[in-house]
């Protein structure tokens, strides 16, 4: 089908700036801050972040869709994001995995697909600017009538939206799938009730209590790939109920919004620092950074991509690392006594933490990637090592 021939779309940023296009998917409207990814791949892996809930994301690639969307790559079980602009949308795709074309997906999340405006103009617009809160529409033409809306819209400051992406209750990561059972509570407790807190079995697997914040599926798997068991929690789930199932660790997971807006994760963190080892992955790393007495702020456009280079302070690397975050922790704010470990090599922000006192790191960055490259993933074998390590020297495999 021919541009001309699909319906009529409007993008409007909060400065005022137009940019007409057409719809190749869904109709409607969609508010939230629009932001741009310099991934040449992994769309599918963008639009099932929780990370990305109430932002717009525009690609840089030029051609999206071209290798549909399967069931392997889904890092959450639906769209999070508001709406995906494009410059050309491939209505053909072409791979052994591709189960539907990318406008039957968005279609089937109730999203808004736009393509053929210049995405290099936008793009260059918000390196400038800034992310700024914008309007997707099929339904109204009239810019003054849109800009009012958009700047109505209250954007991510000051705002939590990880309630509305965590968990409602826990459950299970097994076999690469959630299981809502409740099989490791029940465990769990029936322990406590035998006497001396185990029935004189020892548990050999490492439980992992996943504070889910947004989580992405490919860091369960990850966890689970190295023999962890893993328990996904809500967000709103305390301390003391986190420690009751006597986890060898705890790890915070990504999500979206303002990490400022998150007390109560943070109290949540406060309460366990130093009793279990503690991982960190990008608003984790946040929310980790504030329980330690640190503060965070906005950045300008912030990092969505899978080509940040980041160099390891304590080894001199330089590793390439898949990123999607528009806060970030500053370290100025942190106390003495904690090691950075990592910065981001094209503007200087603060990539990671590590309190070796709370046997309690973070990172910025996404080690899980999903998409993107390879280079720190061995963070979660270090995450296990610290677990190991901890249970050898309480001397009680089940502590």
């Amino acid at each position: 089908m021919l541009l001309r021939q699909k319906p009529p779309a409007l993008l409007v940023l909060e400065d005022g700036s137009v940019y007409r296009g057409y719809s190749f998917a869904g109709s409607g409207e969609a508010l939230g801050e629009v932001v741009f990814n310099t991934g040449m791949t992994g769309y599918q892996e963008i639009l099932t972040d929780p990370s990305y809930k109430e932002q717009i994301v525009t690609m840089t690639y030029p051609l999206i869709g071209n290798y549909g969307i399967n069931r392997e790559d889904m890092e959450s079980s639906g769209i999070h994001l508001e709406g995906l602009i494009v410059r050309e949308y491939q209505p053909h795709p072409s791979n052994w995995r591709s189960r539907m074309t990318l406008k039957e997906f968005l279609e089937s999340c109730g999203k808004i697909g736009m393509e053929g405006i210049d995405t290099r103009a936008l793009t260059r617009r918000i390196r400038l600017e800034g992310a700024m809160r914008g309007i997707l529409s099929t339904e109204t033409m009239d810019e003054d009538t849109l800009l009012q809306r958009v700047r109505s819209y209250p954007g991510l400051v000051g705002r939590d939206l990880v309630k509305s992406v965590s968990c409602s209750e826990p459950y299970q990561w097994r076999n690469g799938t959630p299981q809502h059972s409740h099989s490791v509570v029940s465990r769990v407790r029936a322990e406590e009730e035998c006497s001396g807190g185990h029935c004189g079995t020892e548990r050999e697997i490492l439980l992992v209590i996943v504070v889910d914040c947004g989580v992405k599926y490919n860091i369960l798997r990850s966890l689970e790939r190295l023999g962890c068991e893993v328990l996904v929690v809500p967000a709103t789930t305390s301390g003391d109920e986190i420690l009751s199932y006597r986890p060898d660790g705890v790890l915070l997971s990504n999500g979206p919004g303002d990490p400022a807006a998150l007390p109560y994760i943070v109290e949540t963190v406060r309460n366990i620092l130093g009793k279990v080892p503690l991982f960190g992955i990008c608003l984790g790393h946040q929310v980790l950074g504030q329980a330690l007495g640190g503060k965070t702020c906005k950045l300008k456009f912030g990092h969505h991509g899978v080509n940040q280079p980041v160099k390891n302070m304590l080894t001199g690397r330089i590793e390439i690392t898949s990123q999607n975050h528009g806060f970030v922790v500053l370290p100025e704010s942190l106390p003495e006594g904690l090691e950075m470990t990592y910065d981001n090599l094209n503007d200087r922000t603060s990539e990671g933490i590590y309190s070796p006192g709370h046997l309690a790191f973070s990172v910025q960055y996404h080690p899980e990637a999903a998409p993107g490259p390879h280079d720190v993933r061995y963070l979660f074998e270090k995450f296990v090592s610290l677990m190991q390590m901890r249970r050898e020297k309480s001397g009680d495999p089940d502590h």
